[in-house]
Order: C-alpha cells, then sequence, then structure tokens
C-alpha cells in the first residue's frame, strides 16, 4: 500500500473563506468518492495554531503506484490542483506502509 500525504499553505493574504479557496476545499472533499483507485481519503483544515503547521491537509492510500498514478492523472484531480495552484503552495509524501 501507498499512503499519498499532501499538506497546503494558503498565500500571504488568502483566507479560508475566500471563493477560490472555498472551491478547492469543495473540489478535493469531493475526490474520495470519484477516484475508484483511492483505498482511503481524508481531508480537512488544519485545528493547530503553532506557526509552522500548514492549512490544509490530504491523507489517502492506494493499493500501488500504478493506482496513485491513475490518481494523480485523473482529471478531477488535475482540476482541483489547477484551482489549488492559484492561492496555495504544497509539499507532498509518498511512502509504503
Amino acid at each position: 500500500m501507498i499512503r499519498h500525504l499532501v499538506l497546503f499553505r494558503l498565500n500571504d493574504g488568502v483566507e479560508r473563506d475566500d471563493p477560490r479557496v472555498v472551491a478547492g476545499a469543495a473540489a478535493f472533499e469531493e475526490l474520495g468518492g470519484l477516484i475508484p483507485e483511492l483505498r482511503s481519503w481524508e481531508c480537512g483544515w488544519n485545528l493547530s495554531d503553532r506557526p509552522i503547521a500548514y492549512d490544509f491537509a490530504i491523507n489517502s492510500s492506494f493499493e500501488d503506484t500504478a493506482a496513485l498514478q491513475r490518481y494523480i492523472d485523473h482529471p478531477a484531480h488535475q482540476a482541483g490542483v489547477a484551482l489549488w495552484r492559484e492561492f496555495a503552495t504544497w509539499v507532498i509524501a509518498d511512502y509504503e506502509f
């Protein structure tokens, strides 16, 4: 199994209630029911007020790297990524478990 973690940081001056952010979060929340390769899907807003914390997280799993790649290439995922590029940066980690 492959775990795929993504942590997003909103760009300076961008708030959670920005309509672009609302649309981006909704797009990723919907992915859990759209992409058959997903074995697990969680996403949500950070609750910590620590200065090193990121703003939004995705925690997902896939059977193997081929399934992860199909998810990455899926049009719904690509559409969500395009939205987030407008207002955030992110880091990822993919690992076997």
